[in-house]
């Protein structure tokens, strides 16, 4: 019978060793997509696929609030509904690796107990702002348009991405807490309603009473709101009696992703220097 014995943590468990372990995970996992041929075309086929199906099919029977062209008022909120499905691309990594026992490998080295989470986190990052970039591309040519100003699109894009950063450590923490790949991938229809139950295609208006409560504190609502104030899209709630977060969407926005990083963070590196113990 034998033990693992978990090697010490240098003193180098400082911010600086830190940083430098967290780069040598994001290269690790960044360089894996060489061998993943797959989800690179996923990625430059989820784009189009979304905006044909849902602008065209959608586009000709849903009325916008105010008026507007369906494409604009929808390509907000697939950016949105992009950054938070890549939950699920978080939690299929930290899972599979765990069924493979990387992560066991991981925690015996010395190496800092954030290294791992950190890289992750920043791999998926870097990956989707690859992936929005092509959608953003996308909509530009099914007739998309962006009316607010520089300024304004890239803070629209900015808060796309802190909103994908911080989604990302749930399913870091998510996938730390499964055996394996095939057992973690059965969660992923649980999070289709939370897309779904939102004003990503169409106004919350319509919904049924409790539904539309749901919806208008969604966070995916908020940050999709958000994207249509900063980039000028159509869809922005009409009238004094919108739910807050559809009122102030940028500040809503901006306090889900720092309840989600204050709450995950933390838990997320907790679980991988605990875990196996």
């Amino acid at each position: 019978m034998t033990t693992s014995t978990q090697l010490p943590v240098p003193s180098g468990g400082s911010l600086r060793a830190g940083l430098s372990d967290g780069m040598t995970i994001l290269t690790r996992n960044l360089l894996k997509l060489k061998h993943q041929p797959g989800q690179i075309v996923a990625t430059f086929a989820f784009p189009l696929v979304s905006v044909v199906l849902f602008g065209y099919v959608f586009g000709s029977a849903i009325p916008i609030p105010g008026g507007g062209n369906y494409r604009e008022y929808l390509m907000p909120g697939l950016f949105v509904m992009s950054s938070v499905l890549g939950v699920m691309g978080s939690l299929m990594v930290i899972a599979k690796d765990n069924g493979l026992g990387v992560m066991d490998r991981y925690r015996s080295m010395p190496m800092a107990r954030s290294a791992v989470p950190f890289g992750q986190t920043a791999a998926d990052l870097v990956t989707a702002a690859g992936g929005l970039a092509i959608m953003a591309l996308c909509g530009v040519l099914f007739g998309w348009r962006v009316h607010n100003g520089l300024g304004a699109t890239v803070a629209g894009f900015a808060l796309i991405l802190l909103l994908q950063y911080a989604v990302s450590w749930i399913g870091v923490y998510l996938g730390s807490l499964f055996a394996n790949e095939e057992t973690a991938a059965r969660i992923g229809p649980l999070l289709m309603p939370l897309t779904m139950i939102s004003n990503v295609f169409v106004p919350t208006d319509g919904m049924p009473a409790v539904l539309r409560v749901i919806a208008d504190w969604n966070p995916v609502s908020a940050a999709t709101a958000a994207c249509r104030e900063l980039f000028g899209n159509p869809g922005l709630p009409l009238g004094e009696d919108a739910a807050w977060p559809l009122q102030h969407p940028v500040l809503a926005t901006l306090g889900w992703c720092v309840l989600f990083l204050v709450v995950f963070v933390p838990l997320a590196v907790r679980r991988f220097r605990t875990a196996g113990l």
